[in-house]
């Protein structure tokens, strides 16, 4: 049921925030309006909500601040966050995907098309947190999805939304390649449009993570990725 999900919106644009958050409530999502950083971020650690509409460039404290402080802290790592930016450069976008946004909106946009998207990550973490406990492995990399939990021979890792559902498409597909389409359509979305690049920003992050276990996910040239043997011939 959307009403018991809740969606907090940073915008410092009044007339755009007060929009946004009339268009949810029409689709049956409660709402927190702000239009500062602090504010917004104060409030997110209070009460951490379903997901996050975020402003990049925002008064008292950034969305990029924001986004880096959620992803770093195990009550909000898990929030999934759509960016807004008046910002329409390719680099700008995978910074932004870099920090750990799980979508990117340029303005000016359409509001059907970002109630699509708002209702599009609403479902598919539903469904995530309606998998079975089972425990996917390679090597020592294991991930219980049911838990949001990633481990490095035992030892958790904190993981973007995004670098989680990548991890979970590459050890579910034991051994077998993901192309980077399917990992967007898996981690980001089929009807969200981005550049092949913005999957190997992701890779990058989620290896470093990894520390001595990046060497398992492996590069097909031109092609994709997956989880294998080090030892494999790979790139």
């Amino acid at each position: 049921m959307r009403a018991d999900k809740t969606i907090l919106v940073v915008e410092d644009e009044a007339d755009l925030c007060d929009l946004i958050g009339m268009n949810l409530q029409r689709e049956g999502y409660k709402t927190r309006l702000f239009r500062d950083g602090a504010s917004a971020h104060t409030d997110i650690q209070r009460q951490p909500p379903d997901l996050v509409i975020l402003d990049r460039m925002l008064p008292g404290k950034t969305g990029d601040e924001i986004l880096a402080s959620m992803r770093h802290d195990t009550q909000t790592a898990a929030i999934p966050v759509i960016m807004l930016t008046a910002r329409a450069d390719e680099t700008d976008e995978l910074v932004g995907f870099a920090l750990g946004a799980d979508d990117y909106v340029t303005k000016p946009f359409s509001m059907k098309a970002l109630m699509a998207r708002v209702s599009a990550i609403i479902k598919r973490r539903r469904t995530e947190a309606q998998s079975s406990h089972v425990i996917q492995t390679c090597g020592p990399i294991s991930l219980d999805a049911s838990r949001y939990d990633a481990r490095v021979d035992g030892r958790a890792i904190e993981l973007t939304t995004t670098e989680f559902r990548i991890l979970h498409a590459l050890l579910s597909s034991h051994g077998r390649l993901l192309s980077r389409n399917q990992l967007i359509d898996v981690a980001i979305g089929p009807d969200v449009a981005v550049v092949d690049r913005t999957i190997d920003v992701h890779i990058a992050a989620l290896r470093k993570k990894l520390g001595s276990a990046a060497g398992w996910i492996k590069t097909v040239r031109g092609v994709g990725y997956t989880c294998r043997e080090i030892n494999d011939d790979c790139d």
